[in-house]
């Protein structure tokens, strides 16, 4: 069975979507020839691989396998492409990866920067996606790397451990919890929360420890960041849930205390994790490196 990489990608587009018109304009193809491409696509393996109806597509569970696959695929023909430019005076690159809030907001730019310093040329795709999101990207091939904290199933993936933190509570000085050597999550729902933006990792991870406690979280405030998070703390204006590594180097400029979360998911290992850390281009290993140096 013989799959042409263009069919490969335009499925993917497709999938993506979800739409046959928007993928085909992705692809930058007629609509009626994207449709076209598809039905061949499904007389070739016999199956039928998505479903049309006026709101999209919804793939077939064969279409949820070939798309787990033209990812992988495409994957390692991209692969191919950027280690033969290493041999040429053209050396480009893209790598994508799907991070955590605190590695999007926290250390990834600093990393990625000296990277892009070593590869001129390179292009890199970052995106926000909580752990369970950044496993499953980089199961199906939608991601060279991912990077995740706290306790992972790696569904046969490789993982590299390279550094531990932990979910503080931070607060201003004069607040009643900021000198108490630690404290409950639920002991913390009494006051107004300083949250990340809607989507988050962090918020959802948190709302999701919040919900088992059946209670809700008081945010009076929800902002980008998180030194505009710190900001809002030292103003007095609510507390807030972040890493530790952000909150010590925020302290060392506003009037933050910084509270131990008694809670067994506070503490939490960051990795590193990939399909097959052999296959990966050279510039995605020197990444990885980055990682654990740091």
């Amino acid at each position: 069975m013989h799959f042409d990489l263009a069919d490969l990608r335009l499925f993917i587009n497709i999938s993506e979507a979800p739409s046959i018109t928007q993928g085909a304009r992705k692809s930058f193809i007629s609509t009626a020839a994207a449709s076209n491409r598809i039905k061949k696509l499904e007389e070739q393996v016999g199956i039928r691989l998505l479903y049309r109806d006026s709101q999209g597509v919804e793939l077939t569970t064969a279409g949820r396998a070939l798309l787990k696959h033209a990812r992988i695929i495409l994957r390692q023909v991209q692969y191919l492409q950027n280690e033969l430019s290493e041999f040429s005076d053209q050396q480009v690159g893209h790598i994508r990866i799907f991070a955590n809030t605190t590695a999007v907001t926290d250390f990834l730019p600093e990393t990625l920067a000296v990277l892009m310093v070593q590869h001129p040329q390179l292009t890199i795709d970052l995106q926000e996606r909580v752990n369970l999101e950044v496993l499953r990207g980089v199961a199906e091939g939608a991601s060279d790397i991912g990077i995740t904290a706290g306790p992972i199933k790696t569904q046969g993936l490789e993982v590299i451990h390279f550094s531990t933190d932990s979910l503080v509570l931070t607060t201003n000085s004069e607040h009643p919890l900021a000198h108490l050597p630690s404290v409950r999550l639920a002991e913390t729902l009494d006051y107004p929360h300083i949250c990340l933006q809607e989507g988050s990792s962090l918020l959802r991870f948190l709302k999701d420890q919040i919900d088992s406690l059946q209670r809700d979280i008081n945010m009076r405030i929800q902002v980008f960041g998180f030194e505009s998070m710190c900001r809002m703390i030292e103003a007095g204006v609510g507390i807030g849930i972040m890493p530790e590594s952000s909150a010590l180097r925020h302290k060392k400029t506003m009037d933050l205390q910084i509270i131990k979360l008694d809670e067994p998911w506070a503490v939490r290992e960051r990795s590193i994790v990939v399909r097959d850390s052999q296959a990966l281009p050279e510039y995605v290993k020197t990444l990885i490196k980055l990682l654990v140096k740091s």
